[in-house]
């Protein structure tokens, strides 16, 4: 099986994976107070991000280099992966965070390659120089893009791009996390 065919299936499978890792860290949760306490916290800035992101974006109608994306080429995907974090800290178990490294380090970076290369297709000259000053995954500090008056941040757009399943997700996780540690 060639490489390509491989970053197929697992760009195909990203979604479902996600899933069944949330259902597995479910059954592996050994969830206490403190540990959904610390998770919410990181949910909230997670989703935030994710929000923020799919309230500027565009797909693949324009180049989105407005509001995070002034900081990340990939806002969704970091706030993913605070949200993978913060699943880890509420279910407080070493099999949830295996579940966590092996979704990010196997599926993040073919998803975020496919990515960069449709961007790449879609926007050439745009997304070339617009990869000079904003990093790929890990968000920089200091935005070396200015803020775009003409795309701000949309409810509507937000909308569009049915980032609400992120927060649906995210309260039935931890209503079942809230279950589990009352129950045992």
């Amino acid at each position: 099986m060639s490489e390509l065919k491989f970053s197929d299936i697992i760009y195909k499978w990203r979604v479902r994976s996600g899933l069944i890792s949330a259902i597995l860290s479910l059954i592996l949760a050994k969830p206490t107070l403190y540990s959904l306490i610390g998770g919410a916290v990181l949910t909230v800035l997670g989703l935030a991000i994710r929000i923020w992101a799919c309230g500027n974006l565009r797909k693949e109608k324009e180049l989105t280099t407005s509001g995070p994306y002034r900081f990340t080429r990939n806002p969704l995907y970091f706030g993913s992966m605070i949200l993978g974090i913060s699943t880890v800290v509420a279910c407080q178990s070493w099999g949830v965070l295996a579940l966590f490294l092996a979704n990010f380090l196997i599926i993040y970076p073919v998803v975020v390659r496919a990515e960069k290369e449709r961007m790449s297709q879609l926007f050439p000259e745009k997304y070339r120089r617009y990869s000079e000053h904003v990093p790929l995954f890990f968000p920089t500090f200091s935005p070396k893009l200015p803020r775009d008056p003409d795309n701000r941040f949309s409810w509507e757009r937000y909308k569009q791009n049915r980032e609400n399943r992120a927060l649906l997700g995210s309260v039935i996780i931890y209503i079942c996390l809230i279950i589990k540690a009352i129950l045992f």
